[in-house]
């Protein structure tokens, strides 16, 4: 049995090199379907894997109150915003004192998006992210201290000029990653700041590098980046992720007494879960994945009557061939299994191409994000699949028809 497998395999493989052109442009075919399958599916769990990887440094089990966004109230007429409340320092401090779930609470504010830092002589672009913060921010954020240490309650409390900054700042004032910045004085605007630690490196997560962030105490922000409404952010990390309903529920309770929400009356701030995003975008790669899958089964199914086709010529110009080998014994069974595993072996080549390319294509795009390099098992095994059935469904017309021609009118064919 493995011998005439074997020899089958042989035969097939003579049969290609003969029609060698039709096969190339037939095994192109299948490989193009293929590639389209996995090259777009590889690329969908690339993007998956690094969504999930940045929302995930952030931590599933954080929650984030904020202000609520403006919206347009449609009249009959007009459209006017609807403009909400600012969470107030004293909302926010009234919150932390009192909110008693197990859990870790931090405040924090962005002071500015655009502000310069400066080292002797050495500035950065004016780009860099400045945020107030107290103790726990660190916990709440996903960030880790990879030198130095965070600031004191006290530190806090006194609005001390201290602060922490990302790897990026090191490398851009410094010049070199790896300097011992910590106790150095640097200049952030027009103040002067001791830097006390220094945040592990992250990468950019969503367009946001934490990397090139500083940040400052909470209330040395209220000191020297007061603006007119400035509205605090509250971070909520529940101990454990399976309470975060419960957590999610308590915050909304307590925080809607802090702001004298009344019943029935609409509520000016938002409660938002950190995966919220990654989930949104995951429902919407889904499509994606659906679409892929189409475009990928489409081109297959043109592949499967390209092999059919090609099979079928075959059949046609080795009907003598046919003929002399069932004069001299072979069995229909063994002439079907030929043209079976002749149209297995052109769709498996057109397969592995496919996959290889696919992978490719996909990882490249990978590479673009920043993801990590993903080999797709399930994909390539998926492929490999695809392809047998692609085979099977194109060579079992053009078998039968072989297996089933009258040796004595084959013999006889022109």
């Amino acid at each position: 049995m493995n011998n005439l497998v074997k020899e089958n395999i042989k035969i097939s493989l003579l049969s290609i090199r003969s029609h060698l052109l039709r096969t190339i442009l037939t095994i192109l075919i299948i490989a193009f379907g293929i590639m389209a399958l996995v090259g777009i599916l590889t690329a969908i769990d690339t993007i998956k894997y690094y969504l999930n990887d940045n929302f995930t440094m952030m931590g599933a089990n954080t929650l984030t109150i904020r202000k609520r966004q403006m919206h347009m109230h449609m009249g009959n007429h007009s459209s006017n915003p609807k403009l909400y409340k600012s969470i107030s320092y004293e909302d926010a401090t009234n919150f932390k004192e009192r909110y008693e779930f197990p859990s870790a609470v931090s405040i924090f504010i962005f002071a500015s998006h655009t502000a310069t830092v400066k080292y002797a002589s050495v500035k950065s672009n004016p780009n860099i992210p400045v945020a107030g913060a107290d103790e726990n921010y660190l916990i709440t954020s996903g960030n880790e201290i990879v030198k130095g240490r965070n600031f004191t309650p006290s530190e806090v409390y006194y609005g001390s000029n201290v602060v922490i900054v990302g790897s990026e700042i090191i490398s851009t004032l410094f010049n070199n990653k790896n300097a011992d910045a910590v106790d150095k004085i640097i200049s952030i605007g027009a103040g002067k700041y001791k830097i006390i630690g220094v945040l592990k490196e992250k990468g950019s997560s969503i367009g946001f590098s934490s990397d090139k962030m500083c940040i400052i105490s909470l209330n040395n922000v209220r000191q020297y980046f007061s603006k007119p409404d400035m509205s605090y952010s509250i971070n909520i990390t529940v101990n454990d992720p399976k309470n975060m309903e419960i957590a999610e529920g308590e915050a909304m309770s307590l925080f809607s007494v802090i702001r004298k929400v009344k019943p029935g009356s609409e509520i000016s701030f938002d409660i938002s879960k950190s995966d919220n995003l990654a989930k949104m975008l995951f429902e919407n790669l889904k499509y994606l994945r659906l679409a892929a899958t189409i475009i990928g089964l489409i081109t297959l199914v043109g592949a499967a009557i390209g092999l059919m086709n090609i099979m079928l010529v075959s059949v046609k110009e080795r009907t003598q061939e046919i003929g002399i080998r069932k004069a001299i014994g072979a069995k229909k069974r063994t002439i079907k299994r030929q043209f079976l595993i002749e149209a297995i072996v052109i769709a498996q080549l057109g397969g592995i191409l496919g996959i290889f390319f696919g992978i490719i294509i996909g990882n490249s795009i990978s590479l673009m994000i920043g993801s990590k390099f993903i080999i797709p098992w399930i994909w390539i095994i998926s492929g490999v699949v695809l392809c047998f059935i692609v085979a099977l469904i194109s060579g079992i017309v053009p078998a039968t028809k072989a297996a089933n021609l009258d040796p004595i009118e084959a013999l006889r064919y022109e």
